[in-house]
C-alpha cells in the first residue's frame, strides 16, 4: 500500500521494469529480456486484481524482447515517461467526458480515492468531480471514509480541501441514508478491473453502493481508463480479489478495538455486476451497454491510436 489506485500502480510497475533492466545490464550472456521476467512475475503477483499492473509489465516486456540488448534500459525508461504523461492526459478527458453526467446544483457521491493521489496525476472518479467544478458547475460532494483503510477519511478528504471543492465525509454505512434523504444526482467511483462484460473490481463497498443506488433510482457510474478493462477476462467471478491484513480490521491506529479470538475476513475488493453499472466513463468517452461490444471496440480503436 505504499502506491496504490489502479492507474498509479500500473505506472508504478512501468518504472519498476525500467528499473530493474538498468538492474540487469549484464555481460554473463544472459539477455536482459530474460532477466527481466522474474522482475515482471514479482510484480504482477504483488497486486493481482489491480490488471494495471499486469498491463504496464506486460507492454514493457513485449518492448525489451523487440528491442536490442544494450537499448533495453534506456528504451523501457523512454516508455514508462510516456506512459506516465498518458495517464494524466487519460484523466483529464476521463474527467471532460465524465463532467456533464455531474448536474449544476445536484450532489455526487464518491467512495475510496480515485484523485491525482491514486494516478499519476488528476484523478479518474474525484478528475470527474474536479472537472465538472472547474467548468462552474456547482454541486454537493459526499464521500465515505472508506473502511478499513480510511482511503477516503485520509486521502479523499485532503484532495478535496486542497482543490477548494467542499464536501461532506459520512462512514460507509451512512451511504444508503445518504442516497436516499440528500438528493444525490450520481455515484461516481472507480476501478481496479473492469472485465469483458463491463462487471467491476473496486475498493470493498463498491458493490455495496452500486445496490444502494439502484435502489434509490441513481445513476452509478465507473470512471477508468482503457488500460483498466481486461478483455481477457469474460466476467468478474474470475477476477481474483486480494485478502489483506486481519490487522487493519482488528486495530485502529495501533489500539485493539475487536475482541480477541474473533474471526477476521478483509477482502480488499469487491465486483459490481454490469447491471448495476449505468456507464463507464474512459478517456475515448463514456460508455454504455452492451459492454461486451462497446468495450472491446474501444479498447480496439484506443490501441491502435497508440
Amino acid at each position: 500500500m505504499q502506491v496504490r489506485g489502479a492507474p498509479a500502480l500500473g505506472i508504478a510497475a512501468a518504472y519498476g521494469m525500467a528499473l530493474a533492466a538498468r538492474e540487469f545490464e549484464t555481460d554473463d550472456g544472459i539477455r536482459v529480456s530474460q532477466r527481466l521476467e522474474s522482475a515482471a512475475k514479482e510484480m504482477i503477483a504483488a497486486r493481482p486484481t489491480a490488471v494495471n499492473v499486469a498491463w504496464a509489465v506486460r507492454h514493457l516486456m513485449e518492448l525489451a524482447c523487440s528491442s536490442s540488448e544494450r537499448d533495453i534500459p534506456g528504451c523501457l525508461l523512454a516508455r514508462a515517461k510516456e506512459m506516465h504523461q498518458e495517464d494524466v492526459s487519460a484523466n483529464k478527458n476521463i474527467g471532460r467526458h465524465g463532467a456533464d453526467l455531474i448536474s449544476d446544483g445536484s450532489a455526487v457521491l464518491t467512495h475510496c480515492n480515485t484523485g491525482a493521489l491514486a494516478t499519476a496525476g488528476y484523478g479518474t472518479a474525484l478528475g470527474v468531480i474536479r472537472a465538472a467544478w472547474e467548468t462552474g458547475k456547482r454541486f454537493d460532494v459526499f464521500h465515505t471514509e472508506t473502511r478499513p483503510f480510511l482511503q477516503g477519511a485520509r486521502l479523499t478528504a485532503w484532495e478535496l480541501v486542497n482543490l477548494g471543492i467542499p464536501a461532506t465525509m459520512v462512514v460507509d454505512s451512512a451511504a444508503g441514508f445518504v442516497l436516499k434523504e440528500h438528493n444525490i444526482g450520481c455515484v461516481v467511483v472507480g476501478a481496479d478491473r473492469i472485465a469483458a462484460n463491463g462487471d467491476t473490481a473496486n475498493k470493498i463497498g463498491t458493490y455495496t453502493l452500486a445496490v444502494l443506488a439502484k435502489e434509490n433510482h441513481v445513476p452509478f457510474y465507473i470512471a477508468a481508463p482503457t488500460s483498466t478493462v481486461d478483455l481477457e477476462l469474460p466476467a468478474g467471478d474470475q477476477i481474483p480479489i486480494e485478502e489483506r491484513d486481519p490487522s487493519e480490521v482488528t486495530h485502529l491506529v495501533g489500539l485493539r478495538t475487536a475482541a480477541e479470538g474473533i474471526g477476521i475476513h478483509n477482502p480488499a475488493f469487491d465486483v459490481t455486476p454490469h447491471e448495476y453499472i449505468s456507464a463507464i466513463i474512459t478517456e475515448c468517452g463514456v460508455i454504455t451497454e452492451p459492454f461486451t461490444k462497446n468495450l472491446a471496440s474501444t479498447v480496439s480503436e484506443n490501441t491502435t491510436k497508440r
